[in-house]
Parts: C-alpha cells; structure tokens; sequence
C-alpha cells in the first residue's frame, strides 16, 4: 500500500454519505445496474440496495469500473423486505415513478435521510414499491419518450442530491461512524486481512497515518500473504 493510494482512500472515505442510498427493484441488465453503482459512487453513497431472486446480482465489470469493492450490494428478496430494513434505520423513502402524482425531483430535500427506489427496465416499479414509499419524484421531460434510462435517471437525481448536500456542507466532514469508518478503511486497503478478521471474529487493526497495519500485526499468527496495492 503506497501513501498516495493510501490518501486517495482515505480523501475517497471522508466523502461518504451514510445517510444517502439507492434501490433498485427488478433492474435486471448489468450494464444498469453498473451504472447506477457508479453513479453512487461518484456522490459519496456508500451502499446499494437491489431486490432479487438470486443472492447476488450481476454487474457488467467494465461499466462498474471496478466499484462494487467500493460500494457493498446488498440483495433482499422482495422491496417489502428492503423496505422495512430502511425504515428500521430512519430513512425515507423515495420512489422515482413519471405518474401524476410525483413531485418533480428538484422539490425534494437531500439532506435528509434518504432512499431513492427505481425500477426495472421495462415495468418500471411494482405497485407495491410506490405504494410503500413515502413519496414519489418524477424528472420533467419535453420529448417524445416519456421517461429516462433507469441509470440516467438515478444519475440526474444523485447529482441533484448531491448539489444539496455540497451547499449543506455535508462533505466537509467524515460522517461514517468511527468503526464503520474503520472496518471500511481496512477492507479497502487490505480486503484479504479484513476477510480474515471477519471470519474469525477479531478486533480490526488500526492503520498508522501511512495505511500500514500495526508492526506486531503478523505475531498474532495469520497466515494470509499481505494485500498488493489494488489497481482500481
């Protein structure tokens, strides 16, 4: 781990904005679903929700760019589920749906705590996910076609969010909470260590200022090769 790589997770990690996440029902093209976590990643989110049937979705790697590493997925079996495990954490919930009774999207304030749902390519959201959220956005358009590519729309809503959050000050400052900070900061850097130490249930090291693991570290025993510099 070099110090300049070190820095760029660290600068990368102060950014993240835990009150901020995105679901997607039933978006099921790779390439989507890609985009919508890059997107993510661009504004600071630092989770990604999807329902699915299968435990883990797919992400075409080239579009992704590399950032599930940086942006858990986590798959639920149904928006029901997904929702009440948002709600169990304070977050509103906020449904991107063209219908009449959607607010327009720049309405909405981003500041608060909350999830933005979109949906699959050709369905667009269940009426159970409109039903259950707790209000409905919608992105004027002029043209023929009445709505925007799923990862397009969660690009222009992201980034409006974004914009909010800048003018609040609210990447002026880390924000994750000092062990989900930790935990993540030694993912990134050393994901076989921190795998290691989930696995077995042992206290996470604490990186020096340079990214380097505590010297008695290899004493305690491990037996995993040191992480090379990730390439992303």
């Amino acid at each position: 781990m070099t110090p300049s790589r070190f820095r760029k997770l660290v600068v990368t990690l102060n950014l993240r904005q835990p009150d901020l996440t995105v679901v997607m029902e039933g978006v099921h093209k790779p390439h989507n679903l890609s985009a919508v976590v890059r997107s993510c990643d661009a504004v600071g989110v630092s989770e990604v929700h999807a329902t699915s049937t299968e435990r883990q979705v797919r992400l075409a790697q080239k579009t992704a760019g590399g950032n599930r590493r940086w942006i858990p997925v986590t798959t639920h079996s149904s928006i029901a589920v997904a929702y009440e495990k948002l709600r169990t954490t304070g977050f509103n919930i906020i449904a991107a749906h063209a219908g009449a009774e959607a607010a327009e999207f720049r309405s909405v304030d981003y500041t608060k705590k909350i999830a933005l749902v979109f949906g699959g390519e050709r369905k667009g959201l269940s009426t159970p996910a409109m039903a259950g959220a707790d209000h409905c956005i919608t992105i004027p358009t002029q043209g023929m076609a009445g709505s925007l590519n799923v990862s397009v729309a969660a690009a222009v809503i992201l980034f409006e969010a974004q914009r909010q959050r800048l003018a609040a000050g609210m990447y002026d400052k880390p924000r994750l909470d000092a062990e989900t900070y930790r935990r993540t900061l030694l993912a990134w850097a050393y994901p076989k260590v921190a795998a290691y130490c989930d696995a077995r249930g042992l206290p996470c090291p604490q990186l020096d200022e340079a990214g380097n693991l505590p010297p008695d570290f290899w004493r305690c025993g491990p037996t995993i090769p040191a992480n090379e510099p990730d390439s992303n």
